[in-house]
Formats: C-alpha cells, sequence, structure tokens
C-alpha cells in the first residue's frame, strides 16, 4: 500500500471518531466539567480533554477522582487552588532568556505557595497512595519563592528593599520631586495675579504653570503648548529646566535597576523551568482530579469497575443521560428516564426497536457517553455498581448528515460514516463499541434490511459490542438464528399512546406507526385504511405476538417487585431479630456482672468484718462471753452471705395483670385488667369485650392450665414504739453522764457490740450536747434501727434507748 493511501486511511479513522465525539456531544460535556475546575488552565484543559489509551492510565484517573474527591469532602471548605496561575507562557520566556513582569514573577511565587499548602493537604501514602505518588517528585522551590516575595510588593511593584542602590536612586529622586515642588509652589505665589490657574499642570512628564498669553514675557521658560482658545499658555520656569532634567536622569537610572533586578529574577525563574512545568503540570492534574469529583458528585455518580477483558459484561443500572442530566439539574427541568443495559459476555449486536421519540436514540448516546467517561476517570451517573470492559474506541453513527452541497442523501451520508467506521476498526485494534442509529434506512426496505443485517453480522465478529437502533422487521429475527444477538425496545403505552421511555430487554418492540400517527392528527379514514392493509390475514399477527410478550413481560416484572419487597422485609425483620438478640445478650452479661461484682463487694465487706472479730478476739481483755458474742455474730455473716438459691415454682402457671391470656370458651386471647383479692375472678379485655372470668377458665397462651394459688392468712400486730417488749435491767444499763462525746461512743459501740436487745444509755439532761452528739453518731450507725427517749418511769428525756436492727 502507497504511503499515500495509508495516511488517507489513518485520517479516515481519526475522522470518523471525531465524528463520534461530534454526535455523542462530547464536548458540550466536557464544557459542563470546566464549570468545575479551580483554576484557569484547568477549564482550559478541560474543555480538551485527551482519551486515555490504556486502561492503566484509565484505572489511575478513576483513583485520582476517588481519592481528592473524599479528601475534599472531608475538609471544611474543600481543596482551595487560590494562589495557582498559568505559568506556561511565562515560564518558556524566562526560559529562552527574557524578561518577565513584576505581576508575572509574583504569580511564581503564588503559585509556588499554593502548591506547597496543597502537597501538606493530600500527602497521605497510606489513604491517598495515587495522589501522593504524583507528589513525589515535586519541588516547591521555598528558596526562589523567597527571592521574589522579598523584591517584589503586592500587585507586582519592585520593592526599595530589592537593592541598596535602588533604595538610594529612589530617595534621590523623591528628594528631589519636593524640591521641585516647593520650587513651584514659591512660583505660584509670586506671579499669581499673571496665571489663569494656581494648579501645577503637568506636559509631558514635565510640570507647567497656566500663564496668561500677554504676560508670557514675565516669566522666562519654555512653552509646552496653549489652550484651545489660545489664552493661555503652559510654561514651564527656567528655573525648574535644570532640576527637570537632573529628576529624568535619576528616574532612567532607576529603570535601569529595576530592569536589572527583573533579568536576574527571571534568569533564576528560568533556571527552574523544569522543576516549575513539573509543579504546574501536577497541580493541574489536581485541578482536573477534584473537578471529576466534584462534577460526579453533583451528578450523583458512582465509580465503575473497568475490565481488560474484552468480554467482559455491561452492567449500567438506571443509566442517566449525562447531558439530559445536568440541564435537568442546572434549569429544574422535567426528569429524564433512566435506562439500564445489561449485555451478558457472549452478546456482541443489541437491535433496539420500538416507536420514534421513545429513546433509542438517547439509549445509543448514553451508552456511548458512559464509555468515554468511564475511559477518563468520570463516576458515572447510575446506581449500583457499575461494570464494564475497557473499551479503546466509541464509533457512532447517528442522525443525518445530507448535504446539498455535497451532493449527499440520507443514505450516502450513513454509507460514509459507515465506511470510515469499518476502516477504524481495521486499522486499530482492541475492544471496540459501535453505535447506529436506524441502520439501513433512507433506501428500499428490503435492500436495507439486507445491508444491515450484513452489516450487523460483520460487526459481530470484529467488535466487542453493537447497538443498532432499527424499524425493520427482519433484524428482529436475528436473535434467534445467531446467539449472539439480542432484542431489546423502547416501551410504549397502548392507552395513553405515548412512549414510557423505558428499555426492555428481550423482546422486540413495535413501531406503533399508525397509533402515533393517530394521535397527532392524521385523517382517521387514512389510518383506518393503512390498519386493514397490515391486517393479520394478510401479513401475519406478528405484533399481537409481541404485544403479547410485552404484557407477559409487565407482569413478571409486577411479580419480581413484588418479591423484592417482600424479601426486603424479610430482610429488615431478620435485622430486627438479630438486634434485639444481640441487645437482650447484653443485657444479660450485664446482669451478670452487675451480680458478680455485688457478690464480690459482699464477700469484701464480710472479709473486713471478720477481721474486724478476729481482733477482738486477740485482745488481752477478751472472755468467753467475748467469744459467745463474736461466734453470734460470725453466724449471722454466715447466713447473711449465705447463696440464696432461686425459688422455683413448682405449682403451676398464674396469670398476672397485663398477661395475656386464652379465654377458652371463646378460643380468643384477652388481656388481664385486674385480679380479685384470693386470685379465683380475672377482669379481662378482649378486643372491645370486657368480662369476669373464673381463674379456671383460662390458659395460658401455649396451653398450660393455672394452679390455685395458695390461701394466705394476714396477721396483724401492733408494737409500741417506747420501752415495751423488753425489760431493763443492769446488764442492759448503760451510765455515760460526765464523759465526752467520744468517750461516750467508744464505751456504747463496745455494750452495742456484746448486747443483742436494746440498750438504756443513760446521759442526763444538762445542756444537751452529749445526748446531741450520741443522738446524731447512732444515727450513722448501720446496724442501729431506731433511737427513742425512755419511758418517764425509766429516765425520760434523760435517757435514751437504743434499739438494733
Amino acid at each position: 500500500m502507497k504511503p499515500s493511501e495509508t495516511r488517507c486511511e489513518i485520517s479516515a479513522a481519526e475522522m470518523a471518531m471525531e465524528d463520534t465525539l461530534e454526535l455523542l456531544e462530547w464536548q458540550r460535556l466536557c464544557e459542563y466539567l470546566s464549570e468545575f475546575a479551580s483554576t484557569k488552565i484547568g477549564r482550559n484543559r478541560c474543555k480538551k480533554i485527551q482519551l486515555p489509551v490504556d486502561i492503566a492510565t484509565s484505572r489511575k484517573l478513576l483513583t485520582e477522582t476517588l481519592e481528592i474527591g473524599a479528601l475534599d469532602k472531608s475538609l471544611e471548605g474543600g481543596l482551595d487552588f487560590l494562589g495557582v496561575h498559568d505559568l506556561g507562557d511565562i515560564l518558556l520566556r524566562c526560559f529562552k532568556g527574557g524578561v518577565a513582569t513584576g505581576q508575572e514573577l509574583l504569580k511564581v511565587a503564588e503559585t509556588l505557595a499554593a502548591a506547597r499548602r496543597l502537597r501538606r493537604q493530600v500527602d497521605d501514602a497510606e489513604v491517598r497512595p495515587v495522589t501522593t505518588e504524583l507528589l513525589a517528585q515535586l519541588a516547591t522551590l521555598p528558596e526562589l519563592e523567597k527571592l521574589l516575595r522579598f523584591g517584589l510588593e503586592d500587585g507586582g511593584l519592585i520593592a526599595d528593599r530589592a537593592s541598596e542602590r535602588l533604595r538610594d536612586l529612589r530617595k534621590r529622586w523623591h528628594g528631589m520631586r519636593g524640591e521641585r515642588l516647593a520650587l513651584m509652589q514659591k512660583l505660584l505665589r509670586r506671579y499669581g495675579h499673571i496665571l489663569q490657574d494656581t494648579a501645577i499642570g503637568d506636559r509631558n512628564t514635565r510640570p507647567v504653570l497656566s500663564v496668561k498669553a500677554g504676560a508670557i514675557d514675565k516669566i522666562p521658560g519654555i512653552v509646552h503648548g496653549s489652550s484651545a482658545s489660545g489664552n493661555t499658555l503652559y510654561l514651564e520656569p527656567e528655573v525648574a529646566i535644570s532640576l527637570g532634567n537632573r529628576i529624568s536622569a535619576v528616574h532612567t537610572q532607576i529603570r535601569v535597576e529595576e530592569d536589572r533586578l527583573l533579568l536576574a529574577w527571571s534568569s533564576a525563574v528560568g533556571k527552574e523551568f523544569l522543576s516549575l512545568q513539573h509543579l504546574v503540570d501536577v497541580m493541574l492534574q489536581l485541578d482536573l482530579a477534584l473537578a471529576r469529583a466534584r462534577f460526579g458528585h453533583w451528578l450523583n455518580g458512582v465509580p465503575p469497575a473497568l475490565h481488560e477483558a474484552a468480554d467482559a459484561p455491561f452492567v449500567l443500572n438506571e443509566l442517566h443521560h449525562p447531558l439530559l442530566l445536568c440541564q435537568q439539574l442546572s434549569q429544574k427541568e422535567h426528569v429524564a428516564v433512566p435506562v439500564t443495559i445489561e449485555v451478558a459476555s457472549d452478546l456482541r449486536v443489541v437491535a433496539i426497536t420500538g416507536p420514534n421519540t421513545g429513546g433509542k436514540t438517547v439509549t445509543l448516546k448514553s451508552l456511548g457517553l458512559a464509555v468515554l467517561m468511564a475511559r477518563c476517570g468520570f463516576l458515572l451517573p447510575c446506581s449500583g455498581n457499575p461494570s464494564l470492559p475497557w473499551c479503546n474506541q466509541v464509533l457512532a453513527d447517528i442522525g443525518d448528515e445530507q448535504s446539498l452541497q455535497q451532493n449527499l442523501s440520507t443514505f450516502s451520508s450513513h454509507i460514509n460514516r459507515i465506511s470510515r467506521i469499518l476502516l477504524a476498526i481495521d486499522l486499530i485494534p482492541g475492544p471496540t463499541v459501535v453505535l447506529l442509529d436506524e441502520v439501513g434506512a433512507g433506501t428500499d426496505p428490503t435492500e436495507g434490511t439486507a445491508l444491515a443485517v450484513a452489516l450487523l453480522r460483520t460487526l459481530a465478529e470484529k467488535v466487542r459490542l453493537t447497538i443498532a437502533t432499527t424499524h425493520f422487521g427482519g433484524l428482529k429475527a436475528l436473535k434467534y438464528e445467531d446467539s449472539r444477538f439480542e432484542n431489546a425496545s423502547v416501551a410504549f403505552d397502548s392507552e395513553t399512546l405515548k412512549p414510557t421511555y423505558h428499555l426492555q430487554w428481550g423482546i422486540p418492540g413495535r413501531s406503533n406507526a399508525l397509533e402515533i400517527a393517530r394521535r397527532l392528527g392524521l385523517d382517521s379514514s387514512v389510518v383506518d385504511v393503512a390498519e386493514e392493509f397490515i391486517a393479520p390475514k394478510r401479513f401475519g399477527d406478528i405484533d399481537n405476538v409481541i404485544k403479547g410478550l410485552e404484557e407477559q413481560r409487565q407482569r413478571q416484572q409486577t411479580a419480581a417487585e413484588e418479591a423484592a419487597l417482600l424479601l426486603a422485609r424479610t430482610e429488615t425483620l431478620y435485622e430486627e431479630l438479630l438486634d434485639r438478640w444481640a441487645l437482650h445478650r447484653n443485657l444479660s452479661n450485664k446482669m451478670q456482672e452487675d451480680g458478680r461484682k455485688q457478690i464480690a463487694g459482699s464477700i469484701r465487706q464480710g472479709q473486713k468484718e471478720v477481721r474486724a472479730l478476729i481482733r477482738r478476739l486477740r485482745m488481752d481483755g477478751a472472755n468467753g462471753e467475748t467469744a459467745r458474742q463474736v461466734g453470734q455474730r460470725l453466724r449471722r455473716l454466715e447466713a447473711e452471705h449465705q447463696p440464696q438459691m432461686l425459688s422455683r415454682d413448682v405449682q403451676g402457671w398464674l396469670p398476672h395483670v397485663g398477661d395475656r391470656v386464652r379465654l377458652m370458651a371463646l378460643g380468643k386471647a384477652a388481656e388481664v385488667l385486674a385480679i380479685s383479692e384470693d386470685g379465683l375472678q380475672l377482669t379481662v379485655l378482649c378486643g372491645v369485650f370486657r368480662s369476669t372470668v373464673s381463674l379456671d377458665s383460662v390458659e395460658s397462651l401455649d396451653g398450660i392450665k393455672p394452679s390455685s394459688p395458695q390461701s394466705k392468712v394476714k396477721v396483724h400486730a401492733q408494737v409500741s414504739s417506747g420501752s415495751s417488749g423488753a425489760v431493763r435491767s443492769s446488764k442492759n444499763t448503760l451510765d455515760v453522764r460526765g464523759l465526752r462525746v467520744h468517750e461516750a461512743e467508744v464505751v456504747v459501740e463496745e455494750y452495742l457490740r456484746r448486747t443483742e436487745g436494746p440498750l438504756w444509755v443513760v446521759h442526763g439532761i444538762g445542756t444537751g450536747k452529749l445526748k446531741q452528739g450520741l443522738r446524731q453518731w447512732l444515727a450513722s450507725i448501720s446496724y442501729v434501727d431506731k433511737v427513742v427517749d425512755a419511758n418517764p418511769n425509766d429516765g425520760g428525756p434523760g435517757c435514751s434507748i437504743v434499739w438494733l436492727k
């Protein structure tokens, strides 16, 4: 093949891809993306996105999108690219030896500072490995930034501190200007009577006075112009000319020094050309990743799974057309209906049929844009977990390209595009998606059908997936001849005579041309005649078969939705049961832990008291009575800490208020509202029915009969709060008169440990401090039940009776 022919073929293949991007409106999608970029260079690059050439690059871009998107959400206010500028032209000029302005050099310094700040925010190898690797070779050149910041002020003006010579020259320049100003003001006061204006003017950077034309000879000097009427001449006084010349000379020196500094700084920037160019590229990649993330979140997109295997299935649930969704979100228009695309690994061709304006072309464009977006690292506007193979080409023939100037008909334009598509497939091998709209249209239906069948069979051998829309009935039968083919259709509501825009898989669709024509107002007599021509008795009952399939599919869809709802409810119930079981287990563990803690505390308290009793026995004054009392106390401790066995109800089941029981006469459940005092009568509520029934007429919900309640005998007794019930003797009487409170406490405590009944403590009346102190102390002792005054014949207020528990 000649080189010229090869170049023509490559050009045709490139043209096929360019046609596809134009037909899918890829540039419009990029315009939406650019609105989410943070920098000017990012916005420009978004409009000219380069498609990745391998799956590794696509996966890397998607990972960058996810990592930067997660970081942007975690930061208050999100990532900020303020200070990042487009330095392309500036760096190139400095690299070639040119001079940048102060404002341009200040942009370099600001970009370096912004890059350092962003690196600190992004750098985290564990959380963001891909973007951190992107920053690995990034140099933010702090010394260069410091040099530029020191020499430049806001607005790019060169600061006086940039060099000593510049500072001295500017100081001289300002001094001479002040001197000239004072001189001019002196002349204003001296010649004010011959001046038209008392302000000092400026002509060609020279100070002038507005002198009347008739008095020009009064002041020697140079005339720099006159007014429109000629009555005023603008004169520079002779005495100020030499001073002005010196000012101009100093100003020239200042400009030379400023140019020298700008050249030095530009040279320093040029030496770091490669590092700065890499920094700008990294900032651009981060900005593009952030734009993709924010754009994807705006679309409520999800990350796709890209597979290297060419025969990987396409799984895109509820896929929205990206441009329609953007338009809906930005202009609050009607909601676009999503489509679900599921193509198995062994399928190669899908023929979509159905009525016009039903959404066939939108489905083609949605899939084409989704493949391109996944290839470029975008989030896809669909639900679930999208999955698709990586495709290196998306080729489309959508719409009509007829041209009177090029003498192209509708059919000719389709053939030209298809020819370029076939050429691109042969020249660029790899997984390819082909989208054909109205394949074979624009010519005789018989020949068009034959051509469409041949084309689809050819594409089934060469490309991963071909989706074609058609109205030809012959294409609908390919599914039953070749397992690589599948039918799909856009649904049509026969009652409203409007498309539903839902994609149905597995069955072909009807064009419904006659119903649409009737809805659009075509004369009914014409439509009736057309219906006679396609009567089943003449052309077969294919449409009725398709209609029946559609109705069956709808019933199956409804049943599937009901089953899915039931499954969701079952899963919810299962989760609730698991939660309740976990709660019950936690409560049981907590109760056991509390019980263990209570037992451990009780044991520690018992051990403490036993040790105290042992110490009493070891005291020198211990006798037999003391040993007897200690033994009694030990037996009480043993009884207190004896494990209590759970009593088991061996008598059967008894209902309680609030329980649910079954009324045996009615066979219905009821709630117990009240129980009689003897337990033999129950007040129950069954629905709205309230009644009193006997105990033997109910049973538990699990069929257990109630047992008879035990008889209870109540004994009422009254105990006097005084000293009745106990006899006072010398053994249980203690006289503490004359002792201090703390001394009395020791004596009383010793007696309390020896006695088992009440103790009469004689403290007298006196000031009442001894009685009050003892009463307060006794109230704090745990084994003291109460303290009361003795009866009048036993001492009255001067004696207190201490009752033990």
